[in-house]
């Protein structure tokens, strides 16, 4: 059992599902928080766009309700970025993203996965991203059901295998 500050000092991120709100906190000062220094300009456009945001238009804004779920999950998903950490666990990071800049996300958990600055956690249903995976773990109702490597496990998601089935309701041709 670790708290938040030592699994943070260990090189380990994790977004939320459900971004967290920070009122009177701006997306600038979020990111500069997560990085431990100071911005240039140039990183925070780097950093926003990395997730389809643009940072002239939110550097300045607040973390509060104002912003839309997805803007406020592509912003955490930044924060994540800004930290350069060993390893990064993002829950269901496609939850409220336009397909745009849900097209972008690949891409960078892309660009994550071919460098060497750490590994990633993806907890996701969308084919897209299991298809960028190198390993892929099944879980269905807390039960790992099958783990492998993407060639040997996606096919077998795809093709039903590992799909869930409907219980038999009063004779019906759900199986």
């Amino acid at each position: 059992d670790m708290d938040i500050t030592g699994r943070a000092k260990l090189g380990i991120a994790y977004a939320f599902q459900q971004p967290v709100r920070f009122k009177g906190l701006t997306v600038r000062d979020l990111l500069e928080l997560s990085a431990g220094e100071k911005l240039g300009h140039n990183e925070l456009c780097a950093l926003l766009g990395k997730v389809g945001l643009c940072a002239e238009e939110y550097i300045d804004r607040e973390m509060s309700g104002a912003l839309s779920g997805g803007e406020a999950k592509r912003i955490e998903i930044a924060t994540v970025l800004a930290r350069n950490v060993k390893l990064s666990v993002f829950d269901e990071p496609e939850a409220g993203i336009d397909l745009w800049s849900f097209s972008r996300l690949v891409e960078t958990f892309e660009e994550i996965r071919n460098g060497t600055t750490g590994s990633l956690v993806i907890i996701s249903h969308q084919e897209r991203i299991l298809s960028i995976a190198d390993e892929i773990i099944v879980v269905a109702d807390g039960t790992i059901r099958t783990a492998g490597s993407r060639e040997e496990v996606l096919p077998k998601l795809l093709g039903g295998e590992y799909a869930c089935r409907c219980p038999q309701r009063n004779g019906g041709g759900c199986q």
